[in-house]
């Protein structure tokens, strides 16, 4: 089936050849097909007439922590009155974890990645990290893995307090055999309180080792040494970067390492943001994700992400969406994604809204009216904790105030 979307006011496809079109339409399956005029759009199988709004690629959020259990509104209510964040409350959501039942996990992920695809984002990565025991840290992959092919095993997230010592042998050992055949990537808090750069390189290289791909959290609380650790293993993406030297913005901008921008982090922590206009000013490429987890970021909305990033870090609104999108898609190595060239994933949204520029215009506001999936039109309603699938009820009239027919 082929759907022809049409009368699109603005549609950012990110190709550097197509750029930004007005008045445009395009051909989708699975993938892109046709892109062009309104005016010349070939015949479809269905079109949905968007009435002049902005199009755009859907949002890919490239760093989330979504398989957990609880949350932890007193620890934010406690930094909102001055206490300060220390990454510490990690261990209060791992023992909810552990109580949690396999069904309560994954009904919990299913409930935030609802959310997320209602607000534009169409891929979106997810960490283990909240188990720390072989059998939680498994469970949390397997069920992860059922919601995204963009698993990471986060087992190096913090020590446990119950059993601290040798935990870098158990995640580089048992656990990461139990855990690699259900993740495609590894990643390690490599902080101050968490993992040093010599655990950090050992819980990576076992990792490369076990055919994962490496991702780091680096650089979040203080100026430490996980920026230069990312590049030296060609990591895909080094993600905070909130504390950076000279050298490690210039490591990043010499290297295929992504930084990844966390805002939400900053804004719920009431810590400095990151400071982007210095790292794209000095050739790193950004990414945008939302670090969605019940302790220091918990919001799964990128557009959230896009307007702090504006407001707070030096981007221009054309940036952030960039970094959203396309900078998210290279911070998981994903060619397909994040642009609405020939041959890319048909994964878009449509906004309540003329121009891009309204996701940082316009912060609060839920603008994301319609998301397209490998070409299939999402349903953004919810019931009993699960997406509907749109195509099978065939409605020509639909909440986006286009028409499906």
């Amino acid at each position: 089936m082929s759907l022809l979307i049409t009368n699109i006011g603005e549609l950012t496809t990110n190709d550097p050849e197509l750029g930004i079109l007005r008045d445009a339409a395009m051909v989708v399956g699975e993938r892109v097909e046709w892109v062009g005029p309104a005016a010349a759009a070939p015949a479809a199988d269905e079109r949905l007439d968007v009435r002049g709004a902005a199009v755009l690629p859907g949002f890919v959020d490239s760093h989330s922590h979504l398989v957990f259990a609880g949350d932890r509104a007193p620890e934010f209510a406690a930094r909102m009155a001055g206490q300060p964040y220390t990454g510490g409350g990690i261990r209060t959501t791992v023992a909810a974890t552990r109580e949690a039942t396999d069904d309560q996990l994954r009904a919990n992920v299913a409930r935030l990645v609802g959310e997320a695809l209602r607000q534009g984002t169409t891929t979106i990565e997810i960490k283990s990290g909240y188990g720390l025991s072989t059998l939680d840290e498994a469970r949390s992959v397997r069920i992860a893995a059922e919601f995204t092919d963009e698993v990471t095993f986060l087992g190096a997230h913090v020590k446990p307090a119950d059993s601290p010592d040798g935990y870098v042998d158990l995640v580089t050992g048992p656990m990461l055999d139990a855990c690699a055949k259900y993740a495609g990537w590894v990643d390690v808090f490599c902080e101050r309180g968490a993992f040093d750069v010599a655990e950090s390189r050992r819980v990576l290289k076992a990792g490369i080792a076990a055919g994962l791909k490496p991702r780091i959290h680096a650089n979040q609380l203080t100026m430490g040494g996980g920026v230069q650790l990312a590049v030296e293993l060609d990591c895909a993406s080094a993600d905070h970067c909130t504390h950076l030297s000279d050298a490690d913005v210039d490591a990043l901008a010499h290297s295929n390492t992504i930084a990844t921008l966390l805002p939400g982090a900053e804004f719920s922590t009431h810590a400095p943001y990151p400071d982007a206009r210095r790292l794209l000013a000095a050739g790193v490429t950004v990414a945008l994700a939302s670090d969605c987890n019940p302790g220091s970021s918990y919001t799964s909305s990128m557009p959230f992400c896009i307007a702090l990033a504006v407001r707070d870090m030096g981007m221009t609104p054309t940036e952030a969406v960039w970094a959203a999108t396309a900078g998210g898609a290279r911070a998981l190595r994903r060619p397909d994604l994040g642009h609405l060239g020939i041959g890319a994933s048909a994964d878009l949204i449509v906004l309540d809204a003329p121009s891009h520029l309204h996701l940082a215009y316009r912060p609060g506001v839920p603008l994301t009216s319609s998301v397209v999936r490998k070409g299939t039109l999402q349903s953004l309603c919810v019931e009993e904790g699960h997406l509907l699938n749109p195509r099978a009820s065939h409605q020509s009239e639909s909440p986006h105030k286009g028409v499906l027919s």
